[in-house]
Formats: C-alpha cells, structure tokens, sequence
C-alpha cells in the first residue's frame, strides 16, 4: 500500500443488484446467458451517483453454478463483460465454489472483500455492501463493512446480522450518500440553535407549569404526553388536564395517548380524544398488551381522518407496517430511538431506514422518541428526522448548547474543588 491514501468503496451483489435475478418458486437464479441479462432500471445512473462521490464500485459475486457444472466459467466472463460494458464498475471479484469446498472467498465469509480491499486499497470500515441475500449482509457484518439489504421478499432465510433494509439499488444508494453527507457535516464546531434545526423539538411531559414555561418559547413546535407522564404529574382527570393544555399551547401540535387495550374500546377513545381539537393528534401504541399488532385499527382511523401518533416502535419491520397503514394520512410514527440505545443498539441506522420506508407518504413524519441526552437533537437533524420528543428535564439543557468547552472544563475542575473543600476531606 506504501504511503497511498485508502479509498472507501461500495460492494455490490450481482443478480438481484445490478442485474435483475430469474426468480423461480419464491428463489433467485443468475442469468444462464448474456442474452438473459437485465440491468436493474436506472443501475448505471445510481452508480455514477456513487462515483461522483468517490466511492469505488466493485462487485462481489458468488457463482457457484461453475462448481455445479450448470455454468461455465466462459458464460460467466461474457456476462461480467458486458455489465462492464454498461455500468461503471471498477472491479469484480468472482467466488466460483460451492459450500463444499469450504474456500475463504465464499459469502458469507468475508475472503472477496479482504482481498478487493488489498489490490484496491479501500478502508473497509469507511464502505458499504448494497446485497439481496442473507449472504452478503452476514459476509458484510464480518468484514467490519456497512450492509444495506434489498428486500425481495425471497422465499429464503432473511438476514440476521445489522444492516439497513431498503426496496431498491436507487434507495440503497440514496441512503449511503445521506450518510456520507452527515458524517462529511460532523463534528459541529458550534451547534446551531435549536430554532434554526430543520427537526421540530416538541416538548414531551405533563406539568404544567413546565408546559406554560416551555410553550412560550418558539423553538418547542409541539407537545407530546402519554398516561405514565400524566400520572407521575399527579393527573387524575384526563379531559380536564387536556383542556388546559391545549388552552396553554394555542393551536400547536400535539399528542394525547389512549389507554384502552381491547380494539373497540381503543377505537372509541381514539375518536373521543381525537375531536376535542384540531391539533391533537391520538397515539395508539404499535401492540396492545398482549403483543396483538394494532395495524387494523390504525388503518381504519387513518382512513377516516382521525390524525395518528403510532408510538413505541423500535424495529424498522414495525414501521413498515405501520406506514403502509397509515398510508398518506396526516400522522406520526413514533420510533423509540433512546430505549434502542439502551439495548446496547446503534439507533442511527433504523431511523434512517424508517426515513426511507416514509418517504413515498409525504404527510407521514417520524418521530425520534424518548432521547437521552441534547446531542440526540442533532443527531436526529442530521439525518432529516421530521420531529424529536424531548423531555422537560433535557429541554432545560438547552442553555448549554454552544458552551465554550475550556471554560466548561474549568467549571468541572471548579466545582470537584468546592465540593471536596466543603467536604473537609483529609487524606
């Protein structure tokens, strides 16, 4: 490698990726021929994308139909030729064993990127994996590379490993140049205040005296509450705590959660909460108790007009459901980002790919629930998230924002000082 700069790449599958796979009985075969070759519409348009944004485009195929002796390594060539031909690919490496043969090269194992990233010099932790297949997400996971998965919806295992479900080589490549702009955007030397932040921060609890304070600042866009926040602010009557709220807020957005857990009564109160305002909009959990999914009723309020806030979502699956629900009805979705942290999970990718699942309905917006910390606020703008809900007791940070870190430091080393002095400690 000597002293040259690593690139940064994105791997492509093949057949289902940029060329169009033959799908028999649920399951995707290669072309046999150049004659049954079909590039994936707009392929070559999607990849210049990627090229203009210095990212190397190289292929990464398993063909094990050589090893079978269905398909000949000549077949094979022709083909790579020709996709060569139309699209600007910088290189493709060719696995042609079978399981049987137990090679390195074999996806899921991670051999062929191993050995793209030295002939081609590419940092792999800098790249990304655009596949179909369980193979090429598992064979991304253990060569340290970002997997983006396609879903075809193939009758066959669906991959385990992290990556970010998308419905095409287009929406695959939107995502990653999304976020290569974040990543290019970052670390922010002075954070923007949060009036200025495309993301809407709606203020998220049930005191009063909280709310009144924090709905005369015209940074908060919108309230959100729910019956934990109501009953640990001493709320026992609900109608009335929401006629004072919404009193106090004027006509700015916001959320009032229903508690029933059996579908009529849901229903009932869904359109009871729903007409005492114009701005409020009904959060219906994703489950009910029992883990029943709500989609049904969802999509029938959806379909009348009753303007949804569908909420404690925690996998991109739920959002895909829930948004086909919801269709492009005047909603919510709302996507527990802080309590995915807390499983040890990276929430970043889910709430990009729930962006990208959205993104056909242009009145659905999501929501980056239940955040731990301010930095959180920008994480959600850099990614375009539509609105973050944020609790009293973090909105009262707010005053930090763009502190000098110097001065912060000393503050810290000041008060480590006072405390320990007020202590009499000796030693």
């Amino acid at each position: 490698m000597g002293d040259r700069a690593l690139r940064r790449a994105v791997f492509l599958d093949r057949d289902g990726v940029l060329n169009e796979a033959i799908v028999r009985d649920g399951r995707p075969y290669p072309p046999g021929s150049v004659s049954e070759l079909r590039l994936v519409a707009g392929a070559n348009e999607t990849l210049n994308r990627l090229k203009e944004a210095d990212f190397l485009c190289v292929v990464l195929t398993n063909q094990p139909d050589v090893a079978r002796g269905s398909q000949s390594r000549r077949a094979v060539d022709a083909i790579h030729d020709e996709l060569s031909r139309h699209l600007p690919i910088d290189a493709i490496y060719s696995c042609f064993h079978d399981d049987v043969d137990r090679c390195e090269c074999r996806k899921p194992l991670p051999g062929l990127f191993k050995q793209a990233a030295r002939d081609l010099d590419i940092d792999l932790s800098r790249s990304f994996m655009i596949g179909d297949r369980w193979r090429d997400i598992e064979a991304a996971n253990a060569a340290g590379v970002d997997a983006l998965f396609i879903d075809y919806a193939y009758a066959e295992p669906s991959p385990e490993g992290a990556h970010i479900r998308t419905a095409s080589l287009d929406e695959a490549a939107a995502i990653i140049l999304e976020r290569l702009h974040m990543h290019a955007s970052q670390p922010l030397a002075q954070p923007a205040p949060p009036g200025l932040l495309r993301t809407h921060i709606y203020a998220d609890g049930a005191e009063l005296s909280g709310i009144k304070k924090l709905a005369a600042d015209p940074a908060i866009k919108g309230f959100t509450t729910n019956p934990t926040l109501m009953r640990k602010a001493g709320v026992t009557d609900y109608a009335g705590f929401a006629r004072e709220v919404l009193e106090i807020i004027g006509g700015r957005p916001i959320s009032f959660e229903i508690f029933a857990d059996e579908p009529v009564e849901m229903e009932r109160q869904a359109r009871t909460i729903s007409a005492w305002a114009e701005n409020i909009y009904v959060k219906i959990p994703v489950t009910t108790t029992t883990g029943a999914p709500t989609t049904d009723l969802v999509r029938h309020l959806a379909a009348e007009g009753v303007r949804l806030n569908v909420t404690a979502l925690m996998t991109a699956a739920q959002v895909a459901n829930i948004s086909a629900a919801l269709g492009d009805s005047d909603s919510f979705i709302s996507v527990f980002a802080g309590r995915v942290a807390d499983t040890g999970r990276d929430p970043l990718p889910i709430m990009i790919e729930s962006l990208a699942i959205m993104r056909p309905f242009s009145r659905q917006r999501l929501i980056w629930a239940s955040p731990r910390e301010l930095l959180n606020i920008y994480q959600a703008d850099e990614i375009g998230c539509h609105v973050i809900t944020v609790t009293h007791d973090i909105l009262a940070k707010l005053g930090g924002i763009g502190k000098d870190l110097d001065q912060y430091s000393l503050e810290t080393v000041q008060m480590f000082h006072r405390d320990a002095s007020a202590s009499s400690y000796a030693i």
